[in-house]
């Protein structure tokens, strides 16, 4: 299949959001969104978006606005937190629909840890919500992190989140752990009442695995988890051929919501 790929932009107010597109020639194509996760860029996930294209969607990957280390979109990192990357994913969702070629009506939400959380917020917030959400090792954990003055590698005092979180040269803002700080992210993503289906790694040191378990609690009867039971934060190329085969099968079904 000969599959087209260019690149994209969105604005956001004065600020731009910048990806690529991977389709296949048609109309009324599906669309699957897939967003990165925390640092990242969109290099990270673009093999998934390759791969929805080669199934017939048209598909798109981002860079969030201050989203990671090396982002083409514009923003800082320190005016970052997943409220910010919420309103971008929107952004993204608002430009994709009106597209001549693509299916308002059959979107698919994807995201990669910290924007699966991102992904599952929005999924339950929007008034058409999407027709399907996949979860990749989803950062539920990031508000429960936040209370521990422990977010990844930034380390501050919770009782008193400072201006700026650093590590190294990196900068956040306080607004990142702020913003999720009285969260709970169960209550967040449950009102999302299609179907989903969440992957995640065995051995995840960076997001436990009972997010997970207590997330398909969450969803109920419409969620599927598969635990890839070697798989870490992040999956290797064998782990995504286990992905790939899941997520195939997950698209292929009928769902009743």
């Amino acid at each position: 299949m000969n599959i087209k790929e260019s690149a994209f932009e969105v604005k956001k107010g004065s600020l731009t959001i910048r990806g690529k597109e991977y389709r296949p020639c048609g109309e009324k194509l599906p669309i699957a969104i897939i967003c990165h996760g925390f640092l990242a860029t969109y290099k990270t996930t673009k093999h998934y978006a390759k791969q929805f294209a080669r199934w017939g969607w048209a598909a798109y990957c981002f860079d969030f606005i201050g989203g990671g280390i090396g982002c083409s979109s514009d923003g800082r990192l320190k005016d970052m937190s997943v409220l910010t990357e919420s309103e971008d994913l929107r952004a993204v969702i608002d430009y994709v629909k009106e597209l001549s070629y693509t299916d308002e009506n059959k979107i698919t939400l994807m995201g990669c840890s910290q924007g699966g959380f991102v992904s599952a917020m929005v999924a339950a917030q929007l008034q058409e919500p999407p027709e399907r959400l996949i979860l990749l090792y989803p950062a539920l954990c990031i508000p429960d992190d936040a209370r521990k003055g422990e977010m990844m590698f930034f380390k501050f005092d919770p009782e008193n989140i400072p201006n700026e979180i650093s590590f190294g040269p990196l900068k956040l803002g306080g607004d990142y752990a702020a913003a999720v700080m009285e969260m709970d992210p169960f209550e967040q993503i449950k009102g999302y009442k299609g179907p989903v289906l969440i992957l995640h790694g065995g051995r995840d040191k960076i997001v436990n695995i009972s997010y997970a378990k207590k997330a398909k609690e969450a969803y109920g009867g419409n969620c599927s988890l598969n635990i890839l039971p070697k798989a870490g934060h992040g999956f290797k190329k064998n782990e995504d051929k286990v992905a790939f085969s899941a997520i195939k099968e997950f698209l292929a079904k009928k769902h009743i919501t």
